[in-house]
């Protein structure tokens, strides 16, 4: 295998690229533990194709038990290129650098050859997602641990083969998790929390398709800054058949979500306790120079000319899913536009409605695009008193989130829950925070058991809906 040195050039000492040639050479294998207990460095990983921005992120932080040094396999190109140097931004930055050590292996058998080494215990995958899925399933065959970026499947064909992931998993004692970040936004958490005290929010309404009892509503970009400078997203991140469409890709935390908080640590079988009843999608339509400036690229590459009309790049990323759970009506929906408003960024809207209050997230201009969760009493609530026990219970929370508090919203029927800013962590934040909580599990040596179950529900809802929208 040739390294390209012009390529390679840009990427600073620190970090350690090691050319495996293609010859016959036996390499001295280590052994390598998949069993964990909480010891430094025990935890080694090895990174699959790190085709999205994702991947890197979940080294922006080191991690006692998880060793420096990482195996990275891939194909050669600027995805690899935008990857390491990532890390090495990580690696170098005045305030807490890290301290990765890449070693690389480039060529056509990368998952081959990473399955063949074994040289790491933990295999952390955020790319391309047309092959992930038989990635995921390969690697735990082998008996590795994954921590996959989502979505895990984007069809229903993927959907049948995840479900074969999970028991070969189980079969061969070893953890596979996605990185579900929203778990970790405080405003989501609160609405939870909240959600579950029945003084302030009542039971959880079961709703109708014209008036969910859940809503959750997502708007993201195409053009953004992450760690502080442009992204650049590689073509096939436009193309529905390999990044997969926006009906199974953000949505996915969302159906997350929808479980997560109306149903904590309870186990959902889709079979029984999902009902779908309709979706849809339609297309974000962008110009050839806003195709360009998102990838750096001159030109549509040829696998985009089937949705490239009058020079127009239509892609499938915006849907829509209306569905039950546990005859809970739910409905989620994802829009991508190509850039935010000057000075907005990505948005989130969300409302939970109970027999007492809706707990509701807003993050628009009168919120100044930040996350802010909003209790409102429905009609026929004794407003006093109501105000009287949700600062009751607010000051029960403040054990567990200290600062947190309540206030009035002027001229309206409405509180604001105010969220200390010690507890408002970045989306970038909220990978080493999911990272971390994967760890745990690995050290447990297990997944807590409603895990597995939701997560085939997750995709379940997604994949099926997408099957409906077409």
């Amino acid at each position: 295998m040739k390294i390209n040195s012009k390529f390679w050039s840009p990427v600073a000492a620190s970090i350690l690229l090691l050319a495996v040639s293609c010859s016959n050479e036996k390499m001295e294998e280590e052994e390598v533990k998949t069993t964990f207990t909480g010891e430094k460095n025990e935890i080694k990983l090895l990174t699959l194709d790190p085709g999205h921005f994702h991947a890197h992120l979940v080294k922006k932080s080191m991690y006692d038990q998880v060793d420096p040094k990482v195996h990275v396999y891939a194909p050669d190109g600027p995805e690899l290129k935008a990857y390491l140097q990532a890390i090495e931004r990580y690696n170098t930055r005045p305030e807490d650098p890290t301290s990765w050590e890449m070693e690389v292996y480039t060529g056509d058998d990368y998952l081959e050859k990473m399955l063949s080494e074994k040289k790491g215990n933990v295999m952390v995958t955020a790319g391309n997602n047309k092959e992930k899925t038989a990635n995921i399933k390969a690697t735990v065959a082998a008996g590795l641990h994954v921590l996959a970026d989502k979505p895990m499947a984007i069809d229903v064909a993927g959907f049948e083969m995840l479900k074969e992931s999970f028991e070969l998993a189980k079969e061969n004692n070893v953890l596979l998790f996605d990185i579900m970040t929203e778990r970790f936004e405080i405003s989501t958490i609160l609405q939870r929390e909240f959600s579950m005290i029945p003084e302030v929010f009542g039971e959880l309404e079961k709703g109708s398709l014209e008036d969910p009892a859940i809503t959750k509503e997502s708007v993201h970009h195409f053009y953004k800054q992450v760690s502080g400078s442009p992204l650049i997203r590689p073509a096939w991140f436009y193309d529905v058949s390999q990044q997969g469409n926006g009906i199974v890709d953000v949505t996915t935390h969302l159906v997350d979500l929808v479980q997560w908080e109306s149903f904590p640590e309870e186990i959902i079988d889709y079979e029984n306790d999902i009902e779908m009843i309709n979706a849809r999608r339609w297309t974000t339509d962008l110009t050839l120079d806003q195709f360009t400036r998102s990838t750096g690229l001159p030109d549509y590459p040829d696998y985009l000319g089937g949705v490239v009309e009058d020079g127009i790049l239509k892609v499938y990323g915006n849907g829509e899913i209306n569905y039950t759970i546990n005859d809970v009506h739910a409905k989620v929906s994802v829009i991508w536009n190509y850039v935010a408003p000057e000075g907005s960024a990505d948005t989130h809207y969300s409302i939970m409605r109970g027999s007492k209050s809706n707990l509701v997230i807003r993050q628009d201009a009168e919120e100044k695009y930040i996350t802010e969760l909003y209790i409102e009493p429905v009609e026929g609530v004794d407003l006093a008193d109501f105000e009287k026990t949700l600062k009751e219970q607010v000051e029960n929370l403040t054990e567990k989130y200290e600062g947190l508090g309540v206030v009035k919203v002027a001229d309206k029927d409405a509180w604001r829950i105010e969220i200390p800013q010690a507890f408002r962590t970045s989306h970038e934040d909220h990978f080493r925070e999911v990272t971390e909580r994967y760890i745990e599990y690995l050290t447990a040596g297990k997944l807590p058991e409603w895990e597995v179950p939701n997560m085939l529900a997750k995709y379940y809802v997604t994949t099926k809906a997408l099957e409906m929208a077409q």
